[in-house]
């Protein structure tokens, strides 16, 4: 068995010592008096201090905390395809990746409101750089992703990741979320790095792909949000893109997204989950080529589950109609709909910089036309 301690989260017998590391931190104050605002400090460390699972961490601090993300920064959250689970069983959610929190701390919230079991999450390395912020991820069950590495060292890496997806979903029960790419999606085109599926499947030890991935049990996931906090702060990466120029993240800049995403308005959410792959898997296994083509189509048949699944809403529509400068889609919308999101767009973008203006607007009008795309294939 591979050594995961470089990417493994806490052992629930390393959890109590990690919170007694943590908890005069002022971030954790921070997180707690935001959490639990008419508790005493003195009652919530009392509690803390008594936690010795990651699993009681989760229950009694964590899921308070996004209720309370999603009381102060939404307008609720809706789900759909929930009913496809088995409660006691391990799946392998690939979602597309919006926000670097809250996409994968609004799965584990709806799936132990459904019953289900929760998940291990993959995060870049590139946000648990802080002491606090590592601890926090560990004390939330996620296993970190190395970013940045040479090609052996990356190689290297991604098989040790694999080998932990595949102990923790066969050999543990435990679900696995991975983004179907790495990085957050930034202009609104979800699809499937065909890496990330290569770097599952480096966990196959015998070559027998097909009832590989069918045990591994692949969970599309959707999530969308109404408003995109963090839609602004994606538009430097997204103007370098457009002259061909490379993208140099600023200091703390990831931090800065976190933050900015767990607390900025996103109006309506919503999670959908795919069925599990199976006649699926079957079906692309049983075909002619080898394992790349095999994989590339599974990358597309994830593709269609996620884009499928995707709910919009007004102002996608309002954003593509004006990318295209019609009202193919003003039935979608209301005239005030429409005032709102102008009034987001230049809030966010000089609205005499054309080339700006476009990518705000593909950031939100992709998904539709994407899902338009879906529809005339079908």
């Amino acid at each position: 068995m591979p050594d995961f301690d470089s990417i493994r989260p806490f052992y629930d017998s390393e959890v109590n010592y990690a919170l007694r590391e943590i908890v005069d931190h002022p971030m954790m104050e921070a997180i707690m008096g935001f959490t639990f605002p008419d508790v005493p400090e003195e009652k919530w460390k009392e509690q803390l201090l008594r936690t010795h699972s990651i699993r009681d961490f989760q229950v009694n601090f964590i899921y308070h905390a996004v209720q309370k993300v999603l009381e102060k920064s939404s307008h609720g959250i809706t789900t759909s395809g929930f009913e496809h689970l088995s409660k006691n069983t391990a799946y392998l959610f690939i979602s597309n990746h919006r926000d670097i929190i809250l996409d994968t701390s609004f799965l584990n919230t709806m799936l132990y409101e459904h019953g289900c079991l929760m998940t291990t999450s993959a995060i870049g390395d590139n946000l648990v750089k802080k002491p606090f912020l590592k601890s926090l991820s560990k004390l939330t069950r996620n296993f970190t992703v190395y970013r940045n590495l040479t090609s052996r060292a990356m190689l290297e890496s991604s098989m040790l990741n694999s080998a932990y997806i595949k102990k923790s979903i066969l050999n543990e029960n435990r679900s696995v979320w991975i983004a179907q790419r790495e990085g957050r999606t930034k202009d609104g085109n979800d699809m499937t790095q065909r890496g990330v599926l290569k770097m599952v499947s480096l966990a196959c030890d015998n070559g027998d792909y097909k009832n590989y991935f069918k045990q591994l049990k692949i969970v599309p996931v959707a999530i969308s949000y109404e408003n995109d906090p963090t839609d602004v702060l994606k538009m430097p990466e997204l103007m370098a893109k457009s002259r061909a120029e490379i993208y140099v993240k600023e200091k703390n800049e990831d931090f800065k997204t976190l933050l900015s995403g767990i607390m900025g308005q996103k109006k309506r959410i919503h999670l959908a989950l795919g069925k599990p792959l199976q006649e699926e898997v079957d079906e692309i296994f049983g075909q002619d080529g080898g394992l790349k083509r095999h994989l590339q189509l599974l990358g597309e048949e994830i593709d269609r589950a996620i884009l499928s699944n995707y709910k919009l809403w007004p102002a996608n529509y309002v954003a593509m109609d004006l990318m295209s400068g019609n009202e193919e889609f003003s039935n979608h919308y209301s005239p005030a709909d429409k005032e709102e999101f102008i009034r987001r767009l230049e809030g966010g973008v000089d609205k005499e910089d054309p080339i700006a203006v476009r990518n705000f607007l593909a950031m939100y009008a992709n998904p539709v036309a994407n899902k338009q795309k879906l529809i005339s294939v079908k």
